[in-house]
């Protein structure tokens, strides 16, 4: 059974100032769902940490979710993306370095269910 696939992407050597920018992490999500045409279910969770801490989302999709963690104090957004049908393949790399300003992207993908291969595709920029 073909469960859906897994993205997981780490953005390095961002812009310490837009990870602490709740507006831009929404943006980021925001653009994501629409480019993928996913649906989101109900409202989205947002939480931004005090002083020059980062911000945590969730969105709940009817595909699955997905999930923004970000450390200004590293230059570093992390990004879960699951979805339970096939969707292509979102342009991680150029997206983030325009959004987030990211150098350095990788994006790791697993095919979720029962007897399949656990495959994982790495894609990295610099």
């Amino acid at each position: 059974m073909d469960a859906g696939i897994e993205w997981l992407v780490d953005a390095e050597l961002c812009a310490p100032e837009l990870l602490g920018d709740l507006l831009a992490l929404q943006r980021v999500c925001n653009q994501i769902v629409h480019d993928l045409q996913l649906k989101v279910i109900g409202e989205p969770s947002w939480h931004q940490f005090p002083g020059p801490g980062g911000v945590t989302g969730m969105l709940l999709l009817t595909e699955s979710h997905l999930t923004c963690h970000t450390y200004p104090e590293h230059g570093l957004a992390t990004f879960n993306l699951y979805c339970c049908r096939e969707r292509p393949l979102w342009p991680w790399q150029a997206a983030l370095g325009e959004l987030l300003g990211a150098r350095r992207v990788t994006v790791r993908s697993v095919v979720r269910g029962a007897n399949l291969p656990a495959a994982t595709i790495e894609q990295v920029t610099q």
